[in-house]
């Protein structure tokens, strides 16, 4: 069954062709990669997908449901959430706070029980505190809670954003490159996290410019290059594709 369908997605900037009639289908509870040379158009199709902007032309289908005109608050209502190639974090707050700030669409926070400080509102903020924290165990930051997130190393920071975006029980995680400047136990961990986190039935599609991640992980790539698709196949398919390599390593009659 198909979680989410890309039907002829395009997107111009003016006069930048950024996307043309992209489609392809991600199938539910499984990895699906989306590579491409720099300025292919992956982080553009992520933010049309998660809400940040509108495709010029085209549909998003998320089981069943359009998304393609929906703005991003909603779609994270319907259970999408994403993470960013430049990490988005709050920088001046600690990594519980962090993820508790991602919880905003699970907490019903009435105002009411607040003003009057009754007792239902303590319970909640000490069932949305425990569920953070084991968040933060997952992405192994639970050492780290009382951190500032201006404080971690890197590798740490970019964990903390997949908890970030995990703190809502999404049921699409959209992954914009997760390992980015990790060394390769750290990559290994968080590839770990995600088979677990599909696992468990949970759909991802992941921009990654290391191969060895994405070739290990996906069960099918989307292969991106000046906008349009070049191929989408296994990975033992997308690896030999000859246009694939052509748009990574450009051909031998350019060389020459």
């Amino acid at each position: 069954m198909n979680d989410l369908r890309v039907n002829n997605i395009s997107r111009s900037f003016g006069g930048l062709q950024a996307l043309l009639e992209v489609s392809f289908e991600v199938t539910r509870g499984t990895i699906h990669g989306l590579i491409g040379p720099n300025g292919a158009g992956k982080t553009t199709l992520i933010n049309i997908l998660s809400g940040v902007i509108s495709p010029t032309s085209g549909e998003v289908f998320y089981r069943g449901q359009a998304l393609h005109r929906i703005p991003a608050h909603r779609v994270a209502a319907m259970g999408v959430a994403r993470t960013f190639q430049n990490i988005r974090l709050f920088p001046a707050m600690t990594c519980l706070e962090n993820v508790l700030a991602g919880q905003h669409l699970t907490a019903a926070r009435p105002l009411l029980p607040r003003l009057l400080q009754l007792p239902s509102a303590y319970r909640e903020d000490r069932e949305l505190g425990v569920q953070s924290r084991k968040i933060l165990t997952r992405v192994g930051l639970d050492a780290k809670a009382s951190h500032l997130a201006r404080n971690l190393s890197y590798g740490e920071r970019r964990r903390l954003e997949i908890a970030r975006a995990l703190s809502f029980s999404p049921r699409l995680l959209l992954l914009d490159e997760p390992v980015a400047g990790m060394r390769r136990a750290e990559a290994a961990e968080v590839a770990d996290l995600v088979r677990s986190l599909a696992g468990e039935g949970m759909t991802i599609l992941l921009i990654e410019h290391n191969m060895a991640f994405v070739m290990s992980l996906c069960s099918r790539i989307t292969v991106l290059n000046f906008g349009r698709v070049i191929t989408t196949g296994r990975p033992e398919e997308v690896r030999g594709h000859r246009d694939v390599i052509e748009a990574y390593l450009g051909s031998g009659d350019n060389d020459a």
